[in-house]
């Protein structure tokens, strides 16, 4: 014992050295059984759920890094080494460091988790997901936590970061201005991302492009339209117009209105409306809305109908137009009412009554005729 007491490695006792090994491996052992326990206390509890947020603590948990654990675990033996006040701040230095790599680690845990959800989730939507936005987020995400830490680390060991922050701010400022088209169709994509006004897989309308969304990328969002070709259009463009969502549709409002001729007599226009309404209301699908005679136009007596068709399908609303119109052509043709077309009546006069009527008017006009 007085061996171990007397002999010194580095100044410090071998006796002292194996109390803090011993130490050491107390502490990594108390450490791991630590995270088992609760990862298995966890894991249970996560059993009874149906929540996420417990699987995500549990794997993120189970990310522990061991390499860590030894670290921490050897800084705790070190505490009990009576060691120079020197070496006794470097190692209450290394402290932060090895906390600060291991929250990090969880953070980025974390955020790859919440992504891998989001393409699971999409996946499960049926539709193709535009993962770019998403990448984003995540890598802009990783970037700030591994600079924070990064900073916080350096800051701790001594090192001025005031005039690398700055540096960075600087350099961050003259890339923004360089590159401020891209960085807007970025931000643009993320708001896509954050907003959704649409999705993959959205029939959406803007101006005079109708198609199909199939790419949400990181600068462009690429269009599959109706005619075949595919639009690919800046993502800054894109939000700067005003886009109608087709996909999100519910019902849809149908305005329609047909004329019929003069010839019709009052009581057959009390009917028309109410017929129509008779029509409209034949199929389950449409709801009926107002029927009303309009106006009285050039050449027609004009009605104007309204209804609303219980489903967002544009065949089924083509075919139901299709069988309204169809009926509404017999039911007029059973009442002998015709459809009006654009006519014209011309009123001619003989050319032998002109000057007789001219000296009817006014005989200042008889005089100059004469003459």
């Amino acid at each position: 014992m007085d061996w171990f007491r007397d002999t010194t490695l580095f100044g410090i006792s071998v006796a002292n050295l194996l109390s803090a090994a011993l130490v050491a491996l107390v502490a990594y052992l108390l450490i791991t059984q630590a995270v088992r326990l609760a990862l298995k206390r966890l894991k249970s509890f996560a059993g009874h759920t149906s929540t996420r947020a417990d699987d995500m603590l549990v794997e993120t948990l189970g990310s522990t890094n061991r390499a860590l654990m030894l670290v921490v675990s050897l800084l705790i033996g070190l505490s009990v080494l009576d060691l120079p006040d020197r070496w006794a701040g470097r190692v209450s230095q290394l402290w932060l460091v090895a906390l600060a790599l291991q929250i990090a680690l969880w953070a980025n845990t974390a955020v790859t988790l919440g992504l891998r959800r989001h393409v699971q989730r999409t996946a499960a939507s049926g539709t193709q997901t535009a993962s770019a936005a998403a990448t984003l987020i995540s890598w802009g995400l990783r970037s700030v936590l591994w600079a924070i830490v990064l900073l916080a680390m350096l800051s701790n060991l001594g090192v001025n970061v005031t005039a690398f922050v700055a540096s960075l701010g600087v350099g961050g400022i003259a890339v923004a201005l360089a590159a401020q088209n891209i960085l807007g169709d970025l931000f643009a994509s993320v708001a896509i991302a954050v907003d959704k006004p649409f999705e993959v897989g959205d029939f959406i309308v803007l101006g005079s492009i109708a198609g199909t969304v199939e790419v949400v990328g990181v600068k462009t969002t690429r269009i599959r339209s109706l005619g075949g070709e595919q639009v690919v259009m800046s993502n800054t463009e894109l939000l700067k117009q005003t886009v109608s969502n087709y996909k999100r549709l519910q019902e849809r409002r149908i305005v329609f209105g047909f004329g019929v001729t003069y010839q019709a007599t009052p009581e057959q226009l009390k009917r028309i409306p109410g017929s129509v309404k008779a029509i409209v209301e034949e199929s389950k699908a449409l709801r009926f809305d107002r029927a009303h005679f309009k106006a009285f136009g050039e050449s027609s007596l004009d009605f104007e109908v309204v209804y609303i068709v219980l489903g967002p399908d544009y065949n089924q609303y083509m075919d139901e137009q299709q069988r309204i119109n169809i009926r509404l052509a017999e039911e007029l043709a059973s009442m002998g009412v015709e459809f009006a077309y654009p006519t014209r009546t011309v009123v001619l006069s003989h050319p032998a009554a002109e000057p007789q009527a001219a000296e009817r008017r006014s005989p200042e006009p008889r005089r100059q005729l004469a003459s």
